[in-house]
């Protein structure tokens, strides 16, 4: 019987580069950003720069987490204690996390098959809050032409929560170029690693400006290269409160050298859940999401519905692939496990919403990363494993 040896949480090495720019960092001591000198502004200064200039927008704040990025976007952007924030409900903890931590309350709304936020629902719903996060969840992008209509058609404030979505597209335009402001991720199992770590972009200069003192600035905002002119944050100085969470200057060091190899490395994740993706669309009432036309979204990860299969089945299936060293995660059952949660089973947002659409679709949803340590032959033993157990649990 085949098994699988390599680790699902494996990342590959950080660049030589940005190894050595780490190191530099400690041998100097300067490791907060803000330990600045006019020759040398820092690497999370820099980092913002160069980023912003990735990303196509005037403004880039590094913070402690993509998390954090969010909750300071949405108080900046206006978000006040008592409100209601649309976002999709099939998303990470994190996302409702960052809603919660302003005092406000998520509207989620339905996913559809393809595991999109459902445009007929969220024109339903959309009068009752000014405000989207939007979770571009596992890299699956939604309809942004539809979501754009909705959203100028009733005053939505939109807010793009792109952790899984760093280099993918939408046609011509970037995911994260759609919304008042758009949040990434840099934690170790995204698309650029420093372990933990966000950005946020936007082309808004009082919602930056805002952030940045969010963020822990203090007085030293001027020392922010991607950010608007000082005489922006005239009227802020004394009125905003600091909520410390700043990235500092190792991180930071380790994540410049990543970002030319950003493109690249899209593409060897989208080569190797295409080679997942062959098996798994072999095998029977297996059903992959579709991809929506002109996505190009980064495959960091794949998803796969097993159709016709009861939760206990499902449960057993991703048992018996665990054994055989294919770590898969099983979104539908009813308490959380590791990274893994339903939205129904966040209290602290109240009362569970009625969601008979996503409850169905995450009953039969099957996740797996997607690590670029994995090569061909191994993509296609996982995909035979999984066929294998599969076989073995439908009798």
């Amino acid at each position: 019987m085949k098994t699988f040896a390599k680790s699902f949480l494996q990342q590959e090495a950080l660049p030589e580069e940005a190894i050595n720019a780490a190191a530099e960092v400690m041998r100097s001591g300067r490791l907060h950003r803000y330990d600045a000198t006019e020759q040398d502004p820092g690497h999370a200064a820099l980092l913002e720069q160069e980023f912003a200039a990735y990303q196509g927008s005037e403004y880039c704040l590094a913070v402690a987490s993509c998390g954090y990025a969010l909750y300071i976007t949405l108080v900046a952007a206006g978000v006040k204690t008592g409100d209601q924030v649309l976002c999709n409900a099939f998303t990470l903890a994190p996302v409702p996390g960052a809603i919660n931590n302003c005092g406000a309350s998520p509207l989620f709304v339905e996913s559809n098959a393809d595991l999109t936020i459902d445009l007929d629902d969220l024109e339903r719903k959309a009068p009752e809050a000014n405000f989207l996060l939007l979770s571009h969840m596992r890299g699956h992008l939604a309809d942004m032409d539809g979501i754009m209509a909705i959203c100028e058609a009733h005053e939505i404030t939109l807010i793009e929560d792109c952790a899984h979505t760093l280099g993918a597209w939408w046609g011509d335009r970037r995911s994260g170029s759609f919304g008042r402001a758009a949040c990434f991720s840099t934690q170790s199992y995204k698309h650029m690693n420093s372990g933990e770590g966000g950005l946020l972009v936007t082309d808004d200069p009082d919602l930056i400006a805002q952030a940045i003192m969010l963020s822990g600035s203090y007085m030293l905002y001027g020392r922010h290269l991607a950010a608007p002119p000082e005489e922006t944050f005239a009227g802020l100085r004394n009125s905003t409160p600091n909520y410390s969470g700043r990235m500092d200057n190792l991180r930071a060091a380790t994540l410049r050298p990543q970002i030319p190899q950003l493109d690249e490395n899209c593409v060897r994740w989208n080569r190797r859940a295409q080679w997942l993706a062959d098996g798994l669309a072999q095998l029977p009432h297996v059903r992959l999401p579709q991809k929506l036309q002109p996505a190009r979204p980064v495959a960091s990860s794949i998803q796969f519905f097993l159709e016709g299969r009861e939760p206990q089945a499902i449960e057993m299936f991703v048992e018996k692939c665990a054994s055989r060293g294919v770590q898969l995660k099983y979104f539908g059952a009813a308490e959380p496990h590791g990274y893994t949660s339903r939205y129904d089973s966040w209290e602290y947002v109240g009362k569970a919403q009625p969601l008979p659409q996503t409850l169905a679709l995450l009953g039969q949803l099957v996740d797996m990363r997607v690590p670029l340590v994995f090569d061909e032959d191994d993509c296609r033993l996982i995909a035979e494993i999984i066929g294998e157990v599969l076989a073995d649990v439908d009798g």
